[in-house]
């Protein structure tokens, strides 16, 4: 049996794993359980009728987050690591191999449904192990921006991993000597371990001296970072144990629908329903939906708000406006605790509730109940304490700062932040979205949540990374800019706003003077190569269509992946890589709790970790900042990564320098409090007298001496970690979507997620249980809508933007407003609705305006085939197709 973490969101359920053949999820004890085969589409048994093993089973374990509850992905985890079509041996496009090896190989070795392949193809190396493709050292690739993926004679073959990694260092290396660092970027992903996410933010750094590099976080927490780290000094998206939540009287939730994206988290909200029922407080959620989470505040339970798309930043300038006009506000805490307030005061003076009634939507005397329920609840009017909660759909916004920012303000005028039993947290999406965060996968970011323009803190990262200062690139591109500049020709701009390309600045709004440019660039240089691991861009980015034809631009696309994704099957070369219950590592869930993920399986054919594969690519390629040869290393034992991580955090905002593997394990074993960070490698003469409950690099375990630092459940209860230590309220003020409503665009688009998948859908969709829940995507109409445009219930219809075009079954509901459709982003093809989400950004995150845009909605007539284009012959392809001619699909690939 073995002890870890759920693969998929945040919370990080508890679980254990064992053998198959042992009690659990999907089968009967002494049974081998099983589950029919999970690949893409799959509605039941598996194609051939099998009905295939789990190598494990999934049981819920107790653990502060989950409570021994798991939800439907996390019971049926275990499918993915027996997807049909998984990835186990490198992958190439055959024309980037030697002429000798260009005859089309047998069909069991191109990429298939089950990928059962085994044959190598030699590849000839010039000197210093460049690949020599057609004799010519380099590659020989084709003239600048004539893409390489343009017929399906090309398909991906497999080849060992010997063959691979020179090839990719072979092409590196050309593109860097013929167009600098800078043509060389990388993007990263929330789903890595820290462990990968700081070995991949190194290798940008001190091998490829790139500044480009991003990951796709800034998709998901980069807007409450912003406002966080400006307003409290310090980013943790809970700053306090999520088990806090249940003792207060009131929580206010603002877009994030939990009971389906984390129903175990349901249970912390039992408190505040409660209060509700009492009449002492209750949940106030904000949505656009009535949703799932909504719904928890029926029967009296709480409040639901529904404002206009866009606007929920109004109803927290309404709900301040009260609380200043009324004498609700904590003053005292005000005064002793916050800088700014005055201006801000005057600020919402305008948002009285009956003019933000006019905009928002939500009543004036629901926005008067919510505030006033809040200060009932607030410590200074003897309440048990409140929360408020941000999630993606106020945070995916151009606004998405300021939004943010406006709920900090709310909750420090009631006087919650730093108090124990109440305080702001924003609710982390992705599996280590927090911890991916914090060492190195961002643009602007080192180790331990270091700025990387500061010269004290590249001066001392680079020391534990055995590189000269001057060698580490300045700050890069934030993702969207990053990928509408992928390729040797110019893109289309982004869609417009107020400031839709940030420029390389820090995560607190204020840009540094002053930033180090890269290395040995060539100042403009485009990035004609991209390194992706742990994402699919081609679902998960908004306004995809143009993301596609960025990434079919590049001289070379790497693909690391344990399935083939969308984005892996664009790709010039795929790494097939281990899984969860396949590597160690360490996770930082959604309260900063830094947990371990174990090995519970080998992985299967020639599966590698990224540790591996970048240590490989690093000694090929070399690390021209080293100050002597051999300085720079990249381990693979995680372990031994985990602890240069803890040493290049030290000192920073996010430390974890007093944590190691085995202390996490000993805690762990003898059922301790667990970690969160920081965790500061505390000097001997200052370290607490706690029981022992860890090896390194605290004191030995099993010496009887003090233990280190134990870690930091509750931030800001002494002070804010700002100069002057008290937090910031910033004035803000609502100027609405970017895409707002419009002729020819008459309604808002508001997307999210189901229960049944996660993010785009690589995992999930291979687990034929969650398949065949929720097969295909929809939109969700309003009965009204739907009667007065001619779109019936089940019916297909057409969501039309500027961007393009989207395709699904209309579903006629009344949880959504008459001026809103729904509709959930897991899905590619015609059914993607990240082709027509607008790709303008926040101006200080960077982060893109995911959730709300303007869209026209037709019914589609009887007959015309989907992803066809309006207007067009029968049968015309779309403009824009999701998924190249050249890269085959499984269906298409050679059985």
């Amino acid at each position: 049996m073995t002890d870890t973490h759920c693969p998929y969101c945040a919370l990080q359920c508890g679980m254990s794993l064992a053998p198959g053949t042992e009690p659990g999820v999907g089968g009967t004890p002494g049974t081998a359980p099983s589950v029919h085969d999970g690949g893409p589409g799959a509605h039941g048994p598996s194609p051939d009728g099998a009905v295939r093993p789990l190598p494990l089973t999934v049981t819920p374990r107790e653990f502060p987050t989950n409570r021994g509850g798991l939800c439907q992905k996390g019971w049926t985890s275990a499918s993915v690591l027996t997807a049909s079509d998984r990835i186990t041996t490198p992958l190439v496009r055959r024309s980037l191999l030697p002429a000798p090896t260009q005859e089309p190989p047998p069909r069991d070795h191109a990429i298939s449904r089950d990928h059962a392949i085994s044959a190598d193809v030699d590849v000839n190396t010039g000197e210093n192990g460049v690949v020599a493709r057609n004799g010519v050292v380099g590659g020989g690739r084709p003239e600048a921006g004539t893409p390489r993926r343009a017929s399906a004679d090309d398909p991906l073959v497999p080849v060992s991993w010997d063959t691979v990694l020179d090839l990719v260092a072979g092409e590196l290396a050309a593109l860097r000597a013929e167009h600098g660092p800078e043509a060389v970027a990388v993007f990263g992903g929330g789903g890595l371990t820290n462990e990968k996410a700081y070995a991949l933010g190194k290798f940008a750094r001190t091998v490829l001296q790139t500044p480009n590099i991003d990951y796709n976080g800034r998709f998901c927490m980069s807007s409450a970072a912003a406002a966080t780290n400006r307003a409290l000094g310090a980013d943790r998206g809970l700053p306090f144990p999520l088990a806090d939540v249940g003792g207060a009287d009131v929580v206010l939730l603002l877009g994030s629908n939990v009971a389906e994206t984390m129903p175990p988290a349901v249970q912390h909200l039992g408190g505040a329903r409660e209060a509700g029922r009492r009449g002492t407080g209750g949940l106030v959620v904000v949505d656009p939906r009535v949703s799932a989470t909504a719904r928890l505040t029926d029967d009296g339970a709480g409040v639901h708000l529904q404002p206009v798309p866009g606007t929920d930043m109004v109803v927290l300038l309404g709900l301040l406006h009260v609380l200043l006009a009324e004498g609700l506000a904590d003053r005292e805490y005000l005064a002793e605790r916050v800088t700014g307030f005055d201006d801000v005061a005057r600020s919402v003076a305008a948002w009285w509730p009956e003019r933000a009634e006019t905009v928002c939507g939500v009543p004036a005397g629901e926005l008067r109940r919510v505030a006033r329920l809040l200060a009932v609840a607030a410590p200074a009017h003897g309440g048990r304490g409140a929360y408020i909660l941000t999630g993606r759909g106020v945070e995916q916004s151009a606004q998405g700062t300021a939004t943010v920012t406006a709920a900090i303000n709310l909750a420090l005028a009631l006087g919650l932040v730093g108090r124990e039993g109440s305080g702001y947290g924003a609710v982390t999406g992705q599996g280590n979205g927090q911890g991916g965060r914090e060492h190195g996968q961002k643009s602007d970011q080192l180790p331990g949540y270091r700025k990387i323009d500061d010269p004290a803190a590249r001066e001392y990262v680079a020391g534990v990374w055995g590189v000269v200062p001057e060698s580490l690139p300045g700050p890069g591109k934030p993702a969207v800019q990053l990928l509408q500049s992928l390729g040797a020709r110019p893109a289309a701009p982004p869609a417009a706003s107020s400031a839709t390309q940030p420029a390389a600045s820090s995560d607190d709004g204020a840009a540094r003077p002053g930033a180090p440019a890269p290395a040995a660039g060539k100042t403009g240089t485009r990035p004609r190569a991209l390194l992706v691991h742990g994402s699919n861009l081609l679902v998960s980015a908004p306004n995809s269509d143009s993301v596609t034809e960025r990434l079919k631009s590049l001289d070379l696309l790497v693909v690391s992946d344990f399935v083939p994704s969308e984005t892996a099957l664009l790709a010039d070369v795929v790494l097939p890589v281990t899984q969860w219950a396949e590597e160690e590592g360490t996770m930082t869930s959604l309260e900063g709790r830094v947990i371990r993920r174990r090995r519970a399986t080998d992985p299967p054919g020639e599966t590698r970790s990224e540790l591996w594969i970048l240590a490989e690519l690093a000694r090929r390629l070399g690390t021209p900042g080293e100050v002597e040869p051999g300085a720079v290393r990249f381990p693979t034992d995680p372990a031994e990564v985990f602890d240069e991580l803890a040493l290049a955090s030290r000192g920073g905002v996010a430390d974890y320098s007093g944590l190691s593997h085995a202390r996490l394990d000993a805690d762990e074993a003898a059922s301790g409090p667990g970690f969160f960070w920081p965790v500061p490698a505390a000097p001997a003469a200052e370290t607490p007298e706690l029981p022992v409950r860890s090896g390194r690099p605290g004191s030995d375990e099993t010496s009887g001496e003090p233990q280190g630092h134990p870690g930091t459940p509750r931030m800001f209860l002494d002070g804010f970690p700002t100069p002057d230590g008290r937090a910031r309220m910033i004035a803000v003020d609502h100027n609405g979507p970017s895409d707002d409503v419009r002729p020819g665009a008459p309604l808002y688009l508001v997307t999210g997620r189901v229960l049944q998948h996660y993010q785009s859908g690589a995992q999930t969709h291979r687990v034929a249980e969650l398949e065949r829940l929720v097969p295909e995507p929809y939109i969700e109409i309003h009965p009204v809508l739907g009667f007065r445009i001619g779109v019936p219930d089940g019916a297909r219809a057409r969501l039309t933007t500027g961007r393009g075009f989207v395709e699904a079954t209309a579903r006629w509901t009344d949880a959504v407003r008459p001026d809103t459709v729904f509709m959930p982003f897991h899905w590619s093809g015609v059914g993607s609705v990240n082709r027509v989400t607008t790709d303008a950004t926040d101006p200080i995150s960077g982060m893109p305006e995911f959730k709300v845009c303007a869209v026209e909605i037709t019914p589609v007539p009887d007959g015309v085939p989907p992803d066809t284009v309006p207007g067009a012959a029968p049968g015309a392809a779309a403009q824009s197709p999701t998924r190249p001619e050249s890269a085959p699909t499984l269906e298409e690939a050679p059985a």
